[in-house]
């Protein structure tokens, strides 16, 4: 069986563990390949996993009695799929899949649960909580009171902080899930943000050539959780090296 070490995990949550709460994990980490559409967490039915993904991005959905769905928050290397279980809940209305694959290091629940015992551990992922929270909010925000092309923005940007270079591997299919849009609406957006060279977009593909540009465009739907993750995970916690992103920039944030 081989044993995971700190050092080596991308994963922000699991490089902020106690040493000794992590060397107590490690043991079960077990490393997973996560293809597109993996299911990480089923809609009602037991969550017998947690997943700290190392790369990759999974989409947490929501859907109503009649099938409507909506992404409401995505995941990456900065957090875990199955967190409810850290509040005590052993199953979700939600559902959690890979849109872009990856892998990660999967630890059974009876295994994780355990270390939440211990007390820097439940403080780390209460706050990686919180700014989930946060998120879920300022997508509300974004959806009542920004336009589409902002809210376009502000997922692209989303999306960059999780994936490794400039180029995201999403389709229009996924953007308009995003969004809560129709496909039609995406491309027509992603057309405008072409326009003033902000991206590149090709099929299956959107290449990011201005952050700073989208950012602006973002305005202010854009940057608060994301601040908040870094006051809360990055700064509060014991030092470390903070990622910086291919492109050069500092990340701003990993929601």
């Amino acid at each position: 069986m081989t044993i995971i070490r700190q050092s080596g995990t991308k994963n922000r949550l699991l490089r902020r563990f106690p040493e000794e709460a992590f060397g107590r994990l490690a043991p079960f980490l077990e490393p997973v390949d996560l293809p597109v559409k993996h299911a990480l967490v089923l809609p009602r039915k037991p969550i017998e996993h947690v997943c700290f993904l190392e790369s990759g991005l999974a989409s947490m959905v929501a859907e109503s009695s009649d099938g409507k769905s909506v992404e409401i928050r995505h995941i990456g290397r900065e957090g875990i799929a199955g967190y409810p279980v850290v509040l005590g809940v052993d199953r979700t209305p939600n559902s959690t899949f890979m849109q872009v694959p990856g892998h990660g290091l999967q630890v059974a629940t009876e295994h994780f649960v355990p270390i939440l015992e211990h007390p820097e551990v439940r403080q780390l992922l209460l706050r990686y909580i919180h700014t989930c929270e946060l998120q879920l909010a300022h997508s509300a925000l974004a959806a009542a009171k920004f336009n589409v092309h902002q809210r376009l923005a502000r997922w692209l940007l989303m999306c960059h902080d999780r994936i490794d270079g400039n180029d995201l591997p999403l389709t229009h299919e996924f953007l308009a899930l995003m969004l809560g849009v129709r496909r039609a609406g995406v491309t027509d957006e992603l057309h405008i943000l072409e326009g003033i060279y902000a991206i590149k977009s090709t099929r299956g593909n959107v290449r990011i050539l201005d952050r700073d540009m989208l950012i602006e465009i973002a305005d202010g739907c854009y940057g608060v959780p994301e601040q908040e993750y870094e006051r809360l995970i990055e700064t509060s916690a014991r030092p470390s090296v903070l990622p910086v992103h291919p492109n050069g920039n500092p990340l701003h944030g990993m929601l």
